[in-house]
């Protein structure tokens, strides 16, 4: 695991610049450096050593005649066998490493090579003769890559804040991306907080060549059901293709641990891993923010050692700003912060750690999945009146109950975004005093929709989670997080052999109106007890809306609220009334507060010299 930097070269000190971006991102890849620089483009890379942790591994690597140079960030699970068809074509490897593969695969392949690799991904590889860059990113978007162009500079890399100390980078917002993370809680386009900064959405690639820049998609996902096969034959599917990737992912020259939680996902892996140590975090002692008891439960079930930490709020509320500056964007997910503590825990012991991230995703987990059949009768009703009950429900006071009609009413297009809704069209114009040519939620999403339209609403929700929520939200805190404490995160449940059998499985072994994942579930229990493969999801509780309620922190907040930079963005009246009427047990606006909160503690990080 490790992380790169670069830029075509019109820079006289390019060393220089290439090693000062090289530091912005050390905490990559704390055990080694490398670089390449020549008349066009120059390279930098920091290694965290995993794989071949001998310095024959260290990056930039070559091909045979030093016409190619590579830079690769993540791992390629299936290395071994793409190695020896290379061998045999005729390339000759100096290395033991995965990233060798990459570079003679490209060589053989070209693009095509990506459908070939299963694994976590994002690389770039420097053609010198046709003076040509190629890039890439992995099927599901587990590591990033950024690119921007300013001016004649074309900038990519592991991180942005590796561009900021480039001359030729100009630091300015980008307002549109505010408005938008209003609503979903992140960024959910191409385009970042820093304008003409761009993410390389997954399982696309990019060329790069004499100023001009051209990307393409390489994969999707395509949920086609085969209703010919039973339960039992989804499960035995599961069981094994999962066994598979654990195996896979957990290739290593170092000790590799494993996440727990209480919930099935954290716990099928660590069972099924057979690691020597699993980590946990919780706050305080109620059950409902602290599962660091069911995972010394379970770790004692599966014979291993677990190491946990209790989480203060002194802690927490002290690290928002670290945190944020390692995000590079700002991500209203509270969640970030307690995975921050159990991968800082978890580095003290191990290099890399297995995780449970994807798996909702793919295997139909969330709650709000249940929705679309939940109370059928009610769906029988012509679709007009739905709308019409739904328009007046909006209308009332907010009671029990009354969110129901008001969500039945509108199509699922409209009503379901992803996981985190949090300020409606309306809400965020009235809350902002700036103005933006951002899009609104439909108009982000309808792409996705789209391409599913003749799914059912299950499938469409998972889809577009998939390509939103999963990698704007949940492998973005995973990859940021786990590398700012120098830990390498790997997620055997996004893999593209185990996306094969869950793109198959029907709906109905997906979700039913009693549980969500219900094929994946009786797969776990197979390696997990009954009382854990059958939790309900809890995700990572924080206690965020009950801290709003105390002094200390309600005070943390309404000063930030109150500050110079949000009464330049903010109809700052309309933040204190959320805040109050939180406090005051009227509403819980903890979310919404939150999502402000974080954008001004990120932009402060940032921006600093436009917040006092």
């Amino acid at each position: 695991m490790c992380g790169f930097v670069g830029f075509t070269n019109t820079q006289n000190d390019s060393n220089k610049i290439i090693e000062e971006m090289m530091n912005k991102i050390i905490h990559r890849g704390p055990d080694s450096g490398g670089k390449y620089i020549d008349g066009d483009i120059a390279l930098g890379f920091r290694r965290l050593s995993i794989i071949d942790i001998s310095s024959s591994g260290d990056q930039p690597i070559y091909n045979e005649d030093k016409t190619k140079v590579l830079l690769f960030n993540g791992e390629i699970y299936n290395y071994q066998i793409i190695r020896e068809e290379l061998v045999k074509a005729g390339h000759t490897f100096r290395t033991n490493t995965d990233s060798e593969v990459l570079i003679h695969g490209y060589e053989e392949y070209g693009e095509k090579l990506l459908n070939k690799l299963r694994g976590m991904f994002s690389f770039v590889i420097w053609d010198t003769v046709k003076k040509e860059l190629f890039g890439a990113r992995d099927f599901f978007g587990i590591k990033p890559m950024y690119y921007a162009v300013m001016g004649d500079t074309f900038m990519f890399g592991s991180e942005i804040k590796a561009f900021l100390v480039h001359p030729d980078f100009r630091k300015e917002l980008n307002e549109d991306a505010l408005e938008n993370y209003l609503t979903f809680q992140y960024s959910p386009t191409e385009k970042t907080f820093f304008k003409n900064v761009f993410k390389l959405l997954p399982a696309h690639y990019f060329k790069y060549s004499k100023g001009e820049l051209s990307v393409s998609r390489y994969w999707d996902i395509e949920f086609k059901p085969d209703n010919t096969h039973d339960l039992d034959h989804w499960v035995d599917e599961i069981s094994d293709v999962f066994k598979n990737s654990v195996e896979a992912h957990k290739i290593s020259d170092v000790e590799v641990g494993s996440f727990l939680s209480s919930g099935v996902d954290s716990s099928y892996v660590a069972a099924v891993a057979n690691v020597d140590k699993t980590f946990t975090v919780g706050f305080g002692e109620d059950e409902k923010y602290n599962e660091i008891g069911w995972a010394k439960d379970f770790s004692k079930y599966i014979n291993k050692e677990n190491i946990s930490k209790v989480i203060t709020p002194e802690e927490y509320w002290d690290s928002i700003s670290k945190i944020q500056y390692h995000m590079d964007e700002p991500l209203a997910d509270p969640s970030c912060i307690a995975l921050y503590f159990v991968c800082k825990k978890a580095s003290e012991y191990v290099k890399v750690v297995l995780s449970g991230e994807g798996a909702d995703e793919i295997f139909g987990g969330y709650n709000i999945y249940k929705e679309p059949m939940s109370v059928p009768a009610y769906n029988a009703i012509p679709r007009p009146i739905r709308r019409a009950i739904g328009t007046v429900a909006s209308k009332l006071p907010a009671k029990r109950g009354l969110n129901f009609l008001v969500r039945r009413g509108k199509d699922l297009e409209e009503r379901f975004i992803g996981n985190a809704y949090m300020f409606s069209e309306k809400e965020r114009k009235a809350l902002l005093k700036i103005k933006t040519n951002a899009p609104n939620a439909m108009e982000i999403t309808k792409p996705f929709y789209d391409k599913v339209k003749d799914a059912d609403a299950v499938t469409k929700m998972q889809y577009l989670d998939l390509h939103l929520w999963m990698t704007g939200d949940i492998l973005l805190k995973a990859d940021k997080m786990s590398m700012a404490n120098s830990l390498e995160l790997r997620v055997p449940f996004l893999d593209k052999e185990v996306m094969a059998v869950a793109e198959k499985i029907p709906t109905k072994y997906r979700v039913t109106e009693e549980n969500t994942k219900f094929a994946m579930r009786k797969a776990a229990l197979r390696s997990a007890p009954p009382q854990t493969a059958n939790k309900k999801k809890l995700g990572f509780p924080v206690p965020i809306r009950v801290w709003l309620k105390e002094d200390k922190y309600y005070g943390i907040i309404k000063e930030k609220f109150t500050s110079h930079a949000a009464e330049h963005f903010f109809n700052t009246e309309l933040l204190i009334k959320l805040l109050d009427d939180h406090r005051n047990g009227k509403a819980d606006n903890s979310r919404k507060i939150w999502t402000v909160f974080i954008f001004l503690v990120w932009y402060n990080v940032y921006f600093p010299e436009k917040c006092s």
